[in-house]
């Protein structure tokens, strides 16, 4: 949830600082919550500012300083899927780690899988003429089928 605008914070600051109303009464007026009216005024009282504070950043990757392990792992079996990558990196590493978290680190090593071709993928010359087309239609008990039919193009 992104953090409250400056001006907001100052108009929230100054409607409690002066006074005769409590922290639960500014919270309803700007529609807030109270833990958020409490923390800026901690917040005013402990550093005399109302602004956010920077991103720290997150916390860094359990993969960081294991690029050399990924490289190999990736060289010894450029066919593997993600979900497999991350089976073979618990057993080496004893890291357990998810497959979104693997893609990442691979895209971030500029890493890319070799996957095999299977049928599905290799490309099929066409199957049909300029002047043949499927058409799809329900047969008598409720099934769809294909079939192959041939079209005329009348020229004029």
């Amino acid at each position: 949830m992104p953090s409250l605008s400056l001006d907001l914070r100052k108009r929230i600051i100054e409607t409690y600082e002066k006074g005769n109303t409590s922290i639960r009464k500014v919270a309803q007026q700007f529609q807030v919550s109270k833990t958020t009216v409490n923390n800026l005024i901690q917040l005013k009282r402990a550093t005399g500012e109302i602004a956010p504070k920077p991103p720290n950043g997150g916390k860094p990757s359990r993969l960081l300083g294991k690029e050399a392990e990924a490289i190999n792992m990736v060289e010894q079996h450029p066919d593997y899927t993600l979900s497999e990558y991350c089976e073979l990196w618990r057993e080496k590493t004893d890291i357990d780690i998810a497959p979104s978290t693997m893609c990442s680190f691979l895209k971030a090593l500029k890493l890319s899988r070799k996957k095999k071709q299977n049928e599905a993928t290799v490309p099929v010359e066409r199957r049909f003429s300029k002047k043949e087309c499927l058409t799809m239609y329900v047969n008598g008990s409720g099934f769809r089928q294909i079939e192959r039919v041939k079209v005329f193009i009348i020229q004029r």
